[in-house]
């Protein structure tokens, strides 16, 4: 796969979980402002703490890989991706330390 298609597939992908994250948690959000009641909500059955369970450690798993990198090859700044990946989440957080990853190791 080419650099350019391997760029615009994870931005599309990152872009479409951003869609979708804002169309489904925005509107409870606002009628009910309750943030760790709505952390919580994704634990509400065992097929969403399965999935929920995945995605945190997916979380954990970025940030080890982050924090390793940055020793190991001085990729900076992926701090940001670490947040990121807690809020929208960590679809968005891995797009961009995969973004950021290419272009500081091309340099």
């Amino acid at each position: 796969m080419a650099a350019g298609v391997f760029k615009a597939v994870i931005i599309a992908a990152a872009l479409a979980f951003l869609a979708v994250f804002a169309l489904v948690v925005t509107p409870p959000l606002i009628a009910h402002p309750d943030v760790i009641g709505a952390f919580a909500a994704g634990f509400v059955n065992p097929y969403a703490s399965g999935y929920s369970a995945d995605t945190l450690a997916c979380w954990v798993i970025l940030s080890a890989w982050i924090l390793y990198e940055r020793h190991t090859h001085g990729i900076r700044h992926g701090w940001v991706c670490i947040v990121l990946g807690m809020v929208p989440g960590v679809a968005v957080g891995f797009a961009l330390y995969l973004l950021m990853r290419l272009r500081q190791l091309a340099t």
